[in-house]
């Protein structure tokens, strides 16, 4: 079921959670700390077994700003939509339900919206924990994804990963409603928001605090669900890459002739778009084909000729690329993309 909002609230912070009863209490309670801006904490029981509904009531009977809405177990795109019935905020947030929130985070992210009508969303920077759980992996990702700063710099890295931790968000509803909102399609629903903000010409950003504390662990969606695969995170992104290389207006290159490139290569022929070859710095690989194209040497890189993405999985090969189409006058984002 949706809500009756019981007053204009800037902001509506959407939380759905399942089986999250341990750590509940801690999150509704970081939220609820925030005495500005003026908001509401959206809070959709997306099939619980565990009584954490019960707790979010007690919430509920302390605090009006929680609105309780009972979802069906339908997943998370499901939830989100279902706590955005009735719900007209012109700013919408999001939370999880086992992560925290630190102090001054909606207040600040909201003020950068609100001074900048071309953002789409503001996140912050965030840190994984517990200690001892957070697994290298995720180290290096979360540094990768807290590095980012201005919206040139998600731009150019959206093809990479997902540019922002979606919990860490807050988001203009023009534009959430503009590119279509959450759509529950089996694929990565946030990851899938900030594609379409960013082909809509919407601006992504992130703060230079850490607004948000960012619990890991087995059972997280990132790790379990089919959505967030790399296969599937291939596929989703594909058509928005097809369609930046198109406009580039240059024949496609990519550089990275192994399994990565290769499987990129065909998840944006799924789009129209062939590359004229592929470019490697391993020998063995160079005078033969992949894909039915010539696997060629770097050499003879031109930014005026070609539009390049570099798609690599081996560790410090994506910066190493960089680095030499840097070097050949490729400008990143005009003339070259990274792409995971």
């Amino acid at each position: 079921m949706g809500h009756e909002p019981q007053r204009d609230v800037a902001l509506s912070i959407l939380m759905p959670y399942r089986d999250a009863a341990p750590t509940l209490d801690e999150a509704l309670g970081s939220v609820l700390a925030e005495t500005a801006p003026d908001l509401e904490l959206v809070a959709i029981d997306d099939g619980s077994m565990d009584g954490g509904s019960t707790i979010v009531a007690r919430w509920a009977v302390r605090d009006p700003r929680v609105v309780m809405v009972t979802g069906v177990g339908g997943g998370i795109a499901d939830a989100l939509n279902r706590g955005l019935v009735d719900n007209r905020a012109p700013y919408l947030a999001r939370m999880d339900a086992d992560d925290v929130s630190l102090p001054g985070r909606f207040a600040r992210t909201l003020d950068a919206l609100s001074r900048d009508e071309t953002l789409g969303a503001v996140g912050t920077r965030v840190e994984a924990f517990p200690e001892g759980v957070v697994q290298e992996g995720m180290q290096r990702f979360v540094a990768w994804q807290n590095g980012l700063r201005e919206p040139e710099e998600h731009r150019r890295a959206v093809f990479i990963d997902a540019p922002l931790c979606n919990p860490s968000c807050t988001i203009r509803r023009s534009a959430f409603e503009r590119v279509g909102g959450y759509l529950d399609d089996g694929m990565a629903e946030d990851y899938s928001l900030w594609l379409r903000l960013d082909e809509a010409g919407f601006g992504l950003t992130k703060l230079p605090f850490v607004g948000l504390r960012w619990r890991q662990g087995e059972g997280r969606a990132t790790f379990t669900q089919p959505a967030f695969s790399r296969e599937k995170m291939r596929t989703l992104k594909a058509g928005f890459l097809a369609r930046r290389c198109r406009a580039a207006g240059r024949p496609l290159t990519i550089w990275g002739a192994g399994r990565d490139g290769r499987r990129t290569a065909r998840a944006m022929e799924a789009y129209g778009l062939k590359a004229r070859r592929f470019v490697d710095i391993d020998p063995k690989k160079i005078g033969r084909l992949a894909r039915g194209v010539p696997i060629e040497s770097t050499d003879a890189l031109h930014p005026a000729r070609e539009f390049v993405v570099a798609s690599v999985a081996a560790r410090g090969a994506r910066d190493a690329i960089r680095t030499h189409l840097l070097s050949m006058h490729f400008r990143e984002g005009p003339d070259f993309l990274c792409s995971a």
